[in-house]
C-alpha cells in the first residue's frame, strides 16, 4: 500500500527517469543559437542607447564644470574688489609680451612680478579638483592634470627638460582676455569683473572650438566630439582634443553637428551651436592688434558664441 501510494504521488520509476533525463539534457545547438541571436539583437539595440546615455551624462558633468568655474571667478571677484583674475594666456615678460590661445592654464613665465603665471594660483582656493578645469568629453585626460593644478606657479612637467613648463587645457578662459574679431568688429574684450566695463563681453568660459591650430592645421578642433572626428594627441604642454584633419573650412560651421556650452558673467551656462559663433584670432602684436597668420606656427581661430561678445 505504501509503495503504491508513493508511485501515485510521484509517478512510476520509469516516468521519473524520463523526467530526470529531460531536465539533464540541457540546450540543443539550435536552442543555443536562438538564444545567442536574441542576445545579439538586444545588445545591438542597447549599446547605442547606453552610448547616448554616457554622452548625456558627460555633457551634464561638463555643464557643471563650467558653472563651477564661473562661480569660482565670481568668488575671486568678491574677494578682490569685484575684479576677475588677470588672464594668464600670454607669453613674454615686462612690456615685451603677446597673447596666447585662451586655453592656457599655466603660462611659461610671469609677465610681471605682481601677476601669476597659472590660473591655479588665482582659483585653487575656490576649486581644488583639477577635473573641473578639463572638459569631460575630451578624448584623453592630461597625464598630470591634478599635479599641475596643485603645483600652480611651481608647475614643471617631469617628462620635459624645460623649466618651467606651460599647460594648455580644453576649455577657453575669457576673463580679462583680448582677441581680434576682424576689421569690422574690432576687438573682443573679455569681462574684467561680474559688472563688466565699457564694451567688455559677457562670456567667462566655454568649450573649445577652433580651426587651423598649429597642432591640427586646416581642421576644426574641439573638446566636444563631432561626426568623423579623430583624436589629436596631446603633448607635454597640451591636452588631447577631437579634430578632423583636412576637412575643415571656416565658412562651413553648419556642418559641425555639435552642441557647445558657455558660462557667462551672470552665472548661467547656456548651450549654442557652431553656426551661432563669431571667429576670433589670437593677437600677435598688442600695439597694432595684428593677429597670428594661419598655417604653420599659427595659433588658430577660436569661435565665441555671439551672445557673449557684448
Amino acid at each position: 500500500m505504501l509503495a503504491s501510494s508513493r508511485e501515485n504521488r510521484f509517478g512510476s520509476r520509469g516516468q521519473r527517469s524520463v523526467f530526470l533525463r529531460s531536465v539533464r539534457r540541457g540546450f540543443t545547438l539550435i536552442e543555443l543559437l536562438v538564444v545567442l541571436c536574441i542576445v545579439s539583437v538586444l545588445m545591438a539595440a542597447l549599446i547605442p542607447t547606453l552610448g547616448k546615455v554616457r554622452r548625456q551624462a558627460r555633457a551634464i558633468v561638463g555643464v557643471g564644470n563650467l558653472r563651477q568655474i564661473t562661480a569660482a571667478v565670481d568668488f575671486f571677484a568678491s574677494d578682490n574688489t569685484s575684479r576677475y583674475p588677470p588672464s594668464v594666456a600670454t607669453i613674454g615678460f615686462g612690456q615685451d609680451w603677446n597673447w596666447q590661445p585662451p586655453t592656457m592654464l599655466t603660462a611659461y613665465l610671469k609677465r610681471a612680478p605682481s601677476l601669476q603665471r597659472s590660473v591655479s594660483a588665482y582659483l585653487h582656493t575656490y576649486l581644488d579638483d583639477a577635473s573641473v578645469m578639463f572638459c569631460p568629453n575630451a578624448p584623453l585626460d592630461y597625464k598630470y592634470r591634478q599635479e599641475a593644478w596643485d603645483a600652480g606657479e611651481e608647475w614643471d612637467n617631469p617628462d620635459t627638460p624645460a623649466h618651467p613648463d606651460a599647460l594648455f587645457g580644453t576649455y577657453c578662459f575669457y576673463w580679462n582676455y583680448t582677441g581680434y574679431l576682424g576689421t569690422r568688429e574690432g576687438l573682443f574684450r573679455g569681462p574684467s569683473g561680474p559688472a563688466r566695463r565699457g564694451k567688455e563681453g559677457r562670456i567667462v568660459v566655454s568649450d573649445s572650438l577652433s580651426y587651423d591650430h598649429w597642432s591640427s592645421a586646416g581642421a576644426y578642433g574641439s573638446c566636444e566630439r563631432f561626426a568623423q572626428a579623430q583624436v589629436t594627441e596631446g603633448t607635454a604642454l597640451s591636452s588631447a582634443y577631437w579634430s578632423q584633419p583636412g576637412w575643415g573650412i571656416p565658412d562651413e560651421l553648419r556642418q559641425l553637428k555639435i552642441k557647445l556650452h558657455a558660462g557667462y558673467t551672470d552665472g548661467h551656462v547656456e548651450s549654442y551651436r557652431p553656426a551661432d559663433t563669431r571667429p576670433m584670432r589670437v593677437i600677435k602684436d598688442r600695439e597694432t592688434s595684428e593677429p597670428y597668420t594661419s598655417g604653420v606656427g599659427g595659433q588658430g581661430i577660436f569661435y565665441l558664441p555671439r551672445v557673449g561678445l557684448r
